[in-house]
Formats: C-alpha cells, sequence, structure tokens
C-alpha cells in the first residue's frame, strides 16, 4: 500500500506546484490625488488629478474627478506632484574630492567594498531626495561596483534610483589622478588608460561587457584662463582616438560622456560626436551651433563648481575661483542658443550628505524659468537616457515615479529641496508626516 501511494501523493503536491507557479500574481492598485499635477513637458498644469497606479505603471490620470476606489488610496490633495526627479550625473562610489588629498585618501586607504558600502547610503539618499533615476558616470577606481549596485538595487535588495552606469571612465597616460607619486611606487587610478585607437576600441568593448550603459572619457586637463578671458586647457585624447572611441560605442548602440570643461577638450569632444557634455565651464558659440546641430546635450553641474573652488584655490589652483563666472556666462549662450540642457549635479564630487536639488536655484539664478530647471531634470533627461517611453511625466504607460511638495516649485524652485513624498515604480519609498 505505502509503495503505490507515495508516488501517487507526489504526483498530487507536483500538480498542486504547477498550479501555484502559473497561478498570476495580482498587480497592487493605488490610487494618488494630487491637489496640482505638474506635466514639466508641455508645461500643463492640472488640479484635483486622480492618478490610479497599476503595479509599476500609471494606468489611468483623471483630472477634477471625485472617483472613488477600493485600492490603496494616497492623499496629496494638499500637495504638487511632479514626475520623479533624474540626475545625469552622479558618483555614487565617492564621497567628496574638494582637494587631490581627498581623492588620493578614498582610492589609497579605503577597499572598494568599504566604498561600495558607502555607496548604498548614498543611493538611498538618492532615492529619498526625489531622484527616482540617475546616470552614474563612472566610480573613480572602484572597478565595476556600480554595475552590482545597479542590480542589487533591480533585484530589491538594496533601495535605490534606477541606474545607468559608465563603469570605470577612460582617460590617457599621465593626465589622471592618482599623480605625484615616485615612479616606482605603482598606485592605482580613477579611470582605465587607454592609449591609440586600438586601445580605445578595446576598452570600450570591455567595459560594455561589463556591464556598462555609457561610456565616460575625460578629454582635458590643467585649466588656465588666457588674456582674453577664454578657459583653455590641454586636450587629452587625439581626435583618432576620441573618435574610436565614439565609433565603438555607438556601433554597440551605447551613447558617450564627455568630461569636458574648457576650449579644446570641448571642440574635440563635439567634433568626434559625443553625446554629452559633461561641466562645459567655457564652449565656443561656434560649438554650441554644432551641439545644437548634432543634438549633443549639455550637463553643466554647477553647484559643485562653486562647491569645489574655495578649497582648490587655496591649494594653489586659483583658476577655480575664474571659472565660476565664465560657467555662468557659457551656461546663458547654451540656454539662449538652444542647448538641451540636463540637470546633473556631481554629487559625490561633494559631499552625498548635500541634497542635490540644490543644483536647481543655481540653473535658475544663471537664466532658467523654474520649468525650465524642472524640464531638465525630467523630460529633457529622460530623453538623454533614451527612456522617454518610460519617464519624465506621470502619465498612462509610463512608470509610477512621483515626488510631492507642499507649494508651487515652478513659483519657488527652492521646494524641491523639500520633498514630502517619493513613489519609485508604482512604490512609496518616502511618505513624510503621515500623508
Amino acid at each position: 500500500m505505502k509503495c503505490h501511494l507515495f508516488p501517487a501523493s507526489l504526483f498530487l503536491l507536483s500538480l498542486l506546484a504547477v498550479g501555484q507557479e502559473t497561478k498570476p500574481s495580482q498587480p497592487v492598485v493605488r490610487v494618488v490625488r494630487c491637489g496640482t499635477l505638474i506635466h514639466p513637458g508641455s508645461g500643463q498644469v492640472q488640479h484635483n488629478v486622480l492618478i490610479t497606479v497599476e503595479g509599476e505603471r500609471v494606468r489611468q490620470v483623471q483630472e477634477n474627478s471625485n472617483a472613488s476606489s477600493p485600492a490603496q488610496f494616497i492623499d496629496l490633495s494638499d500637495h504638487t506632484c511632479l514626475p520623479g526627479l533624474i540626475d545625469a550625473h552622479t558618483h555614487v562610489l565617492l564621497q567628496g574630492d574638494i582637494t587631490a588629498e581627498d581623492y588620493d585618501q578614498q582610492l589609497l586607504k579605503q577597499s572598494v567594498a568599504y566604498r561600495t558600502i558607502l555607496a548604498t547610503q548614498a543611493v538611498r539618499r538618492a532615492l529619498e531626495n526625489g531622484f527616482t533615476t540617475i546616470r552614474d558616470v563612472e566610480t573613480e577606481g572602484a572597478g565595476y561596483a556600480d554595475v552590482d549596485l545597479k542590480k542589487a538595487i533591480n533585484r530589491g535588495i538594496i533601495p535605490g534610483p534606477r541606474m545607468q552606469v559608465a563603469t570605470r571612465a577612460m582617460d590617457v597616460t599621465g593626465a589622471y589622478p592618482l599623480q605625484g607619486y615616485a615612479p616606482d611606487v605603482p598606485v592605482p587610478h580613477g579611470v582605465q588608460l587607454v592609449d591609440g585607437p586600438d586601445n580605445a576600441r578595446k576598452a570600450v568593448r570591455e567595459q560594455i561587457s561589463f556591464g556598462a550603459d555609457w561610456i565616460k572619457v575625460y578629454s582635458d586637463r590643467s585649466y588656465f584662463v588666457r588674456p582674453d578671458g577664454v578657459l583653455d586647457d590641454i586636450p587629452t585624447f587625439t581626435m583618432d582616438e576620441l573618435r574610436a572611441i565614439v565609433d565603438e560605442a555607438h556601433r554597440q548602440h551605447r551613447r558617450v560622456a564627455s568630461h569636458a570643461m574648457a576650449l579644446n577638450g570641448v571642440h574635440n569632444s563635439v567634433e568626434a560626436g559625443v553625446d554629452s557634455i559633461e561641466h562645459g565651464n567655457y564652449i565656443t558659440d561656434a560649438d554650441i551651433k554644432t551641439m545644437v546641430k548634432k543634438n549633443i546635450y549639455y550637463v553643466p553641474t554647477i553647484y559643485v563648481g562653486e562647491y569645489v573652488a574655495e578649497g582648490r584655490a587655496a591649494a594653489g589652483a586659483k583658476v577655480w575661483l575664474d571659472m565660476i563666472k565664465i560657467h555662468e556666462e557659457t551656461f546663458r549662450r547654451a540656454l539662449n542658443g538652444g542647448v538641451k540642457i540636463v540637470f546633473g549635479t556631481d554629487v559625490g564630487g561633494f559631499d552625498w550628505k548635500v541634497n542635490e536639488a540644490v543644483e536647481f536655484p543655481y540653473m535658475v539664478k544663471y537664466g532658467m524659468t523654474p520649468l525650465q530647471a524642472v524640464r531638465s531634470a525630467t523630460t529633457t533627461a529622460a530623453e538623454l537616457l533614451n527612456m522617454s517611453d518610460d519617464l519624465g511625466d506621470i502619465a498612462p504607460g509610463k512608470y509610477a515615479d512621483m515626488v510631492a511638495v507642499k507649494g508651487d516649485p515652478l513659483n519657488d524652485i527652492r521646494l524641491l529641496q523639500q520633498i514630502d513624498f517619493v513613489m519609485k515604480g508604482g512604490e512609496v519609498v518616502k511618505n513624510q508626516k503621515g500623508i
């Protein structure tokens, strides 16, 4: 009897298991009522809006709706809602580097494991500050740790924003820290060193194979102001090297971000056809026109320049103080010239305890309207990341990423440093004061 019943019981259990595996799980439905909803792309503002979220996506947006729902309900009727914010220039593996010593200590005295532990705090801070998506533009000597952070977030192991990552970044021999050590003392570098077009192509392929979404290059160094006020530099890569990097990245459907702060770095990057200029403290009018023509984005990272200027000037690099005014003038010319400007902070270059939304008032100070500044961190940033179908607005079919503040950020942009509510992919990750 036992011999016959045992297989039968296993058969029944297997049927039950199959039934459990095939039974579809129902997505959680949440309904959010927003007093005001801003659509940054169009500038449209709606009032008394009911947003139905099913799973990780927005299902419906209804204006002036009094409909009720048995689903989970979130009342933000006294708040202004916006799409989740995007920071397109972060360094989650870096914890501030005003001086060379700050940077050297992290690479020489902290293990990659320890830096990655700190990075888990950084990504959580970014998310709680309302940045539901970030583009992290290199690990500063921490290898491919950003790829693992991205995986851990995607798998729900740690909280954090969606990430696009650039892994190791690239520069040429002799151009990037660590520098100044004895020739017979081997030290780590904050980038992958590449020399020559073939080596550059190989590095692109390697980084992509290990998970790079973007390729990052450092296109200039050693900044100085000429008598005519132009911010000059020493370019790093040759044009053949830069073109090889861009060609190989684009061939594999990856985009290229170029750290380019001054005359030659920007010009060479634009001519090579990169996809974004990072920092861009000085850009000629001719290069601004080419950026518009080639649809090259500008990620200015204003606040970090002011944050590090005093410390670097005290260490002997007065040019960082001069660069502040030059940067403002360039920003205004780029804005008026029609360049697509994207919000990016370079946080990690400054302390992660500083809310990176501090960048917004600087963008307004430099000439943007509050709506333009919000757009730079939503719709335009989503374009840069090639994610416009998923991000940048609260609309049916897009990810249910949203933030909420009291008051009107289109009247006072500083309110974005006081976000009360954050939702990422339909999940509430911040909910202050029992909203």
